[in-house]
């Protein structure tokens, strides 16, 4: 089987079970586990990329933190991460993420999710919530998202990503609660997306969510 790195690429059914959008699926089949699949880019190339999942005690995006501060990166460059993860983090693995990038700030994360991990759960708004305010967009995986994970991560012997029925109802619903859990509108999260055709506006982007957290600021 065709591997990234030492790791063998994902199957169809895999993917398509894991990462699909649905909010239910049917009995008897499990859970639906935490595959997290990750590109480490410099300007003009792929640095490295690979897949986590979750184990037990031992969160996928632990684990892929592990990774990249093993990498030792070099603090002269600058990086940007793309994650594709099939449930949002939860708080604690939020506050790990912020971490990471808080110890390197040389590096740049840009998360997008499948689906929302307990999102009626307080803690893990919270979690949401502080991400963005650190600058690491959780953003609904679409559909040109899930194609580009199928490209880098599935053994899918030179076939195109093939959308499941109701793709784009189920991203829209997740994003308008998404939308709900952050108090942003859809403007915010347009140019989130943009800023990654088009670096310049990440300044433009930057300016708006700090305009949200000054609007969401208590007063003395």
């Amino acid at each position: 089987m065709p591997r990234i790195g030492n790791m063998n690429l994902l199957s169809e059914k895999t993917f398509n079970y894991h990462f699909g959008n649905q909010l239910r699926v049917k009995k008897p089949q499990g859970r639906r586990r935490t595959y997290l699949c990750y590109k480490l880019k410099l300007p003009n190339e792929t640095f490295d990329k690979g897949y986590f999942i979750n184990k037990k005690k031992n969160h996928a995006e632990i684990r892929f933190i592990n990774k990249i501060r093993s990498l030792n990166l070099d603090q002269t460059q600058s990086y940007k991460i793309t994650c594709y993860i099939t449930w949002s983090p939860c708080s604690y693995c939020a506050g790990k993420l912020v971490a990471l990038v808080k110890s390197c700030p040389h590096l740049s994360l840009q998360i997008f999710t499948s689906r929302l991990y307990y999102h009626w759960l307080w803690k893990n708004q919270a979690g949401l919530r502080y991400l963005w305010k650190i600058n690491i967009p959780v953003l609904v995986m679409k559909e040109p998202d899930f194609a580009d994970c199928w490209d880098n991560f599935v053994n899918h012997q030179s076939r195109r990503f093939k959308p499941w029925e109701k793709l784009t109802q189920y991203s829209n619903s997740t994003e308008r609660r998404l939308l709900r859990i952050l108090r942003i509108n859809r403007t915010d999260l347009f140019l989130a997306q943009s800023s990654e055709q088009d670096p310049g506006l990440n300044d433009l982007v930057d300016a708006i969510k700090r305009l949200f957290l000054d609007a969401h600021r208590p007063r003395d």
